[in-house]
């Protein structure tokens, strides 16, 4: 699946509408397209290192190949993970979590 890369790309599929949630994830879907898509938005302002955003960008792609086809996606990190629990940027707890509640984001929108 192809990444999204432009800001009006982005724009209009966040402008779409959001189809599916999690606790701290929200998807955002555009059909009918010929190529299907995937962005992730995933502010600093929720996940403050560097390393942890792309940890959380790579599990967002990981999982891309069993979306919707013909169809621009856009994962978008709305709520922070608790430092607390999660203390290193990358540790596998984090990456399990993150995988395991986009799993659920992800089955949410195949039901749909």
């Amino acid at each position: 699946m192809n990444k999204i890369t432009q800001r009006a790309d982005f724009d209009a599929v966040m402008s779409a509408g959001v189809v599916a949630t999690s606790p701290h994830f929200a998807l955002h879907l555009q059909k009918p397209v010929l190529i299907s898509r995937i962005g992730a938005v995933v502010p600093k302002r929720w996940a403050k290192r560097a390393v942890t955003r792309n940890t959380i960008k790579r599990q967002i792609y990981a999982l891309a190949d069993h979306l919707t086809p013909h169809a621009d996606h856009v994962v978008r990190l709305r709520r922070e993970f608790d430092r607390k629990l999660f203390v290193s940027a990358t540790s596998n707890a984090l990456r399990l979590a993150v995988r395991e509640e986009l799993q659920q984001l992800f089955a949410k929108l195949e039901e749909k």
